[in-house]
């Protein structure tokens, strides 16, 4: 398995330190960068019928749900950095979903009262763009650097749509709203149950950069969904990451094939005979061949466990 080494993930994980706390995190950030209201705001949860009524948009909360809440950062997290059996794991995650939920039904309700002080057809392209510049920042951090917060472009994008005109100081508790937010999130936590309970089958089988960049372009579908880009009812966002997490997993992959090959290697000092200080069965100092001794260093330098990051060379995941 590839363990992701994106630099924002790590300096984030440095920032908050502990797994539960950085898995909190990731999950809670969509309601304090300002991504989730907008999105509600947007519509992408729910839908407007014939007869002018709010109905819920099941495409639109599972694609919320997985791509905002749930995706790759939630996965590696889980699988690359929470310690414990499945069941402390799940424990972890279903304590944080009792608080992620009601947070997500209370941002959902204060977005459907403050939908009345806004112009939704400006603030819909905000919303659209604030998802591809989390797209862009999710694909490559380098390209991210040059890219505003989507706090910033939220902000922009709510003093473009104000509309003091229709300004209503009134909560309008939308039933149908508010169980759509509190709906996506409980997907997200659904999503990072699976991957608790399964973790012992996806450790060392997913690809957790080919499924980030995934995850990204699934984000830039979304994004071109609420923007109006791309007119269709089809779940586009969700077949590219249903796509990407078939093409991200190898049943065939294993971190003991790893261990397997170290313990199986042989030893080239023994190979060549042990040098004791005295004794008539082995080789003297002398005997050994100074080719063998150098293979014997190079191996033993080899077999040592570097744990670390892809990408450096015969790296390890860090749960081995």
């Amino acid at each position: 398995m590839s363990v992701s080494k994106h630099p924002i993930a790590l300096r984030l994980e440095q920032q908050v330190g502990g797994a539960t706390r950085l898995l909190a995190t990731v999950m809670a950030l969509p309601l304090v960068d300002g991504i989730f209201p907008a999105l509600v705001l947007a519509g992408a949860l729910t839908t407007t019928t014939a007869s002018g009524a709010t109905a819920f948009s099941p495409v639109g909360i599972v694609e919320t749900g997985l791509l905002i809440f749930g995706g790759s950062a939630t996965m590696a997290v889980i699988l690359a950095e929470m310690d414990g059996t499945p069941r402390e794991q799940v424990k972890s995650v279903l304590l944080l979903g009792a608080i992620l939920i009601p947070l997500a039904a209370v941002e959902a309700a204060l977005a459907g009262t403050i939908e009345s002080l806004l112009n939704i057809a400006i603030f819909e392209r905000f919303a659209g763009l604030v998802i591809i510049a989390i797209a862009a920042k999710t694909a490559s951090a380098e390209v991210g650097k040059y890219l505003p917060g989507p706090a910033v472009i939220i902000g922009l994008g709510l003093v473009a749509s104000f509309d003091p005109a229709g300004a209503q100081l009134v909560v309008d508790l939308d039933p149908v709203t508010v169980l759509a937010g509190a709906a996506a999130a409980g997907v997200g936590v659904a999503f990072a149950l699976g991957v608790a309970l399964f973790g012992d089958q996806l450790r060392g089988k997913v690809d957790i950069d080919l499924f980030r960049f995934g995850s990204s372009v699934a984000l830039a579908m979304l994004a071109l969904t609420v923007l109006g880009i791309m007119n269709t009812q089809y779940p586009v966002a969700l077949g590219v990451l249903c796509v990407t997490a078939v093409f991200s997993y190898d049943p065939g992959g294993s971190d003991d094939a790893d261990v397997v090959d170290t313990a199986e290697t042989p030893d080239a000092a023994g190979t060549a005979g042990a040098v004791p200080d005295g004794g008539d069965d082995s080789q003297s100092a002398g005997d050994i061949p100074q080719s063998a001794v150098r293979r014997a260093d190079e191996e033993e330098e080899d077999s040592g466990p570097a744990y670390g990051y892809p990408g450096e060379d015969d790296s390890r995941a860090p749960w081995l």
